[in-house]
């Protein structure tokens, strides 16, 4: 099984209680089933036989984990518990179990994995769906993409392999993750940016874990901007940041916070401590398509936390979590890049 790989998580995570404040899930529900320590119990009851991918609830709990990575970037041992929760949704598939609602989402991920490249030049950036869907977004990179690159070609499509792995679907996720490696090389661009920071972390990360590469070397925003001297006239502000789950949890880059820095951002504390995830299940990738509800309590848990909701400028990195925090939490939220371009 998948999940032998994770053999350290699997037998020592079924013991600790340490991590479970961390539990974005476990936290908004009030259940201890959502957090690492009971799914790594259910998940050794498959090998006592005690638990089964029959049971539906079992297998709903392993769908519900916001794979955030906060648990397993605090814990003292360093277990993969975000490892382990995606090995078992892939056993789950093998065993033919995945809810339908999961199996019909794979299967629209698979069917939209194709893209289209518009203008010229040797630098490129990939706008997914989830951060073309945002008009203020794409604006914002426009403007920064002109100064950062001058002339560039904008990548746009869909499913790159990212949400399909993380849904449990591995060959289809390293079939669409072939194909966007293949047309992004045979444009024989140099430079790659990913404003969507599951997609950077996909390019940097999981396209390695498939034995696949990128010509182009992949940015983050932050990092491209940096790296490309932007000159910025104008000062932030006030404002929060919410750390992204994927650069903070995932690939630990301290980019977007440096590029706060040059932008000269008066940067406030959010919350209660620096461990815990306010993005909404951006870990997840499509936890907002899975379970709407689930989302809005995330969304107001993080709500609860604002000193002035109304008035709070609030940053993520990403278009997922500022459309989480907009539509459920109410919040006022910009992402980085609206930020920077306001800044010009």
């Amino acid at each position: 099984m998948n999940i032998d790989k994770y053999e350290e998580a699997l037998m020592n995570c079924r013991f600790c209680f340490m991590c479970r404040h961390l539990s974005a899930i476990g936290q908004v529900r009030g259940t201890e089933v959502d957090t690492p320590r009971v799914r790594a119990a259910m998940l050794y009851g498959t090998r006592t036989g005690t638990n089964s991918f029959d049971d539906a609830d079992f297998v709903d709990a392993m769908y519900r984990c916001d794979l955030s990575g906060s648990c397993r970037r605090n814990c003292v041992n360093g277990y993969d518990e975000v490892g382990l929760a995606i090995a078992a949704r892939a056993d789950i598939v093998e065993a033919g179990k995945a809810p339908e609602k999961v199996a019909k989402l794979a299967k629209k991920l698979a069917a939209s994995s194709a893209w289209k490249a518009t203008g010229k030049g040797k630098v490129a950036i990939f706008l997914d769906e989830t951060t073309a869907s945002d008009k203020d977004e794409v604006a914002a990179l426009k403007k920064l993409m002109a100064k950062a690159a001058g002339e560039y070609v904008t990548i746009t499509g869909g499913a790159i392999g990212k949400a399909l792995k993380v849904l449990g679907y591995l060959p289809e996720a390293k079939a669409a993750a072939e194909k966007f490696v293949a047309f992004v090389n045979a444009l024989e661009v140099s430079e790659i940016v990913f404003p969507n920071p599951a997609a950077y972390d996909f390019a940097v990360e999981d396209l390695a874990d498939f034995g696949l590469k990128l010509k182009a070397k992949a940015f983050c925003t932050a990092k491209f901007f940096l790296d490309k001297k932007v000159a910025f006239a104008k000062k932030a502000g006030e404002l929060f940041y919410l750390a992204d789950d994927f650069m903070r949890n995932y690939i630990k880059c301290a980019c977007p916070e440096k590029l706060l820095e040059k932008l000269g951002a008066k940067q406030k504390f959010f919350g209660t401590n620096d461990e815990e995830t306010y993005n909404c299940g951006e870990g997840a990738i499509v936890l907002d398509k899975l379970d709407p509800k689930l989302v809005k309590l995330l969304a107001e848990y993080v709500a609860e936390r604002a000193d002035d909701p109304k008035k709070d400028q609030i940053v993520t990195l990403g278009v997922y979590a500022k459309t989480q925090l907009k539509k459920y939490g109410k919040l006022n939220v910009k992402t980085l890049a609206e930020i920077a371009a306001a800044c010009l």
